[in-house]
């Protein structure tokens, strides 16, 4: 059961962090102008990628090891919705973040707080992967075929 509990945890951290930027830190980046935002956000992203990232993957490998061990089809769509942010971020967030980065903070303007806050209704469909995919794996702990 442990494999199981720990992927539980895994994902109830990286849908925390996920919830966090879009309910505190986007919206208080979002009160300011656009060169401070610009200034917030590459280090942000850079350190929030960092742990998400490893998170997702954490995630789907502990729910997949629960999967093996127990047979359980919720341990792997748990892990498979881990693993859903990796591509979602590579195909649908990574243009706006490529740009972002490219963005010179002296040339921060109403296109580059457009784009951040296009990022921040992206980031929410990583926040929703994480939130069920906390769900799945705690449906999969309380059904009692444990890992």
């Amino acid at each position: 059961m442990v494999w199981g509990q720990l992927a539980l945890v895994d994902a109830a951290l990286f849908a925390g962090a996920a919830f966090y930027i879009n309910v505190a830190e986007q919206p208080a980046r979002a009160q300011l102008d656009p060169a401070a935002q610009l200034r917030q956000w590459k280090p942000a992203y850079t350190r929030g990628f960092a742990m998400q990232a490893t998170l997702a993957l954490l995630g789907f490998v502990l729910g997949a090891i629960a999967f093996a061990l127990s047979g359980q089809w919720r341990w792997m769509a748990g892990a498979v919705l881990m693993l859903a942010n990796w591509p979602f971020t590579l195909i649908a967030i990574m243009p706006t973040n490529r740009r972002l980065l490219a963005t010179e903070e002296a040339l921060a303007g109403t296109e580059s707080a457009h784009q951040i806050a296009c990022w921040g209704q992206l980031h929410m469909v990583r926040t929703g992967l994480g939130l069920v995919a906390t769900f799945v794996f705690l449906w999969a702990s309380l059904s009692g075929k444990g890992a």
